[in-house]
């Protein structure tokens, strides 16, 4: 499990939220088998995903952060739902890249900088919301927060990271995310700018044993912050039999015969989890006769 600890200034500008996400990484780095920077990478994506989707008003609503850099490691997905449970891949989580010179793992580099980061927030209504902006690193959280100002214009810092240990296991891993609501006067800008280097990074808070709550007190030191939820997240996918017979249904008719003519069967596994789905001849024929009938 990991944990979310949303907290409010008393006067209302500020909002702030920090999760540890340490089992989540974790089980994201098992089921995929990542390389260390790829653990990293999506480590660091579903912490802030799992932030962003706490921030949906909507039940049911999911925010999805699709990361294409161009890098190596290519496409990076994290989806979160509105109760801050995640799910997440990435398109080569094997491939590694060499550390920075300071000995840190280069998510960057993985990720690439050349591309992408596009935002859909599904808020239950007939379309879904789409924002696009430029990646600035691939390193995640600057690209999170350059969202948040260009598509959404809310000042926002976000930080995220991820301590691989030398088997390669996940150490630690958290984020925290804070946003800045119009009338957060400028001085105190230029204080809480100054704060978050003082706090440094992530990783060796959690290290030194803060939790969420900790980590935000420490960042935002001179504001008088009030918890407003406290709650467990998971790394949760959603997949079924079911909704993957509605995908197979949804490739239309011509594809479906195209399974049945040249393998007779049918396996599909799922991106997030891993879960493969087998198909029989007749389950495929039935499949069929729903597609054509659509």
């Amino acid at each position: 499990m990991g944990k979310i600890v949303r907290m409010n200034s008393a006067d209302g500008f500020l909002l702030a939220s920090a999760i540890d996400s340490t089992d989540i990484a974790a089980e994201a780095a098992r089921i995929h088998n990542t390389s260390p920077t790829a653990s990293a990478a999506l480590g660091r994506a579903l912490s802030l995903a799992s932030l962003f989707g706490k921030t949906l008003k909507v039940q049911g609503g999911s925010v999805t952060l699709q990361f294409k850099g161009g890098g190596p490691g290519g496409s990076l997905i994290a989806v979160s739902d509105n109760d801050g449970n995640v799910r997440g891949y990435i398109q080569h989580p094997n491939v590694d890249v060499p550390r920075k010179p300071n000995g840190k793992l280069d998510v960057g580099g993985l990720i690439g900088g050349e591309g992408n980061l596009t935002v859909i927030k599904d808020l239950r209504m007939e379309t879904p919301y789409i924002g696009t902006v430029g990646l600035l690193s691939g390193e995640i959280a600057e690209d999170l927060a350059a969202y948040f100002a260009e598509s959404e214009q809310v000042p926002t810092a976000c930080a995220a990271g991820v301590l691989i240990n030398p088997d390669g296991t996940v150490s630690c891993s958290g984020a925290y995310m804070i946003q800045l609501m119009p009338g957060y006067g400028a001085e105190k800008v230029d204080k809480l700018e100054r704060q978050i280097l003082q706090a440094g990074n992530v990783t060796d808070m959690l290290r030194d044993g803060l939790g969420p709550e900790e980590i935000l007190r420490k960042v935002v030191a001179d504001e008088e912050l009030i918890v407003i939820e406290e709650l467990d997240v998971q790394y949760k996918c959603y997949c079924s039999r079911d909704r993957v017979e509605s995908a197979l249904v949804s490739i239309g008719a011509e594809e479906i015969e195209s399974l049945i003519t040249e393998q007779g069967m049918a396996e599909v596994t799922c991106q997030f989890c891993d879960k493969v789905y087998n198909f029989t001849l007749d389950e495929l024929n039935e499949i069929l006769e729903i597609a054509r009938n659509k």
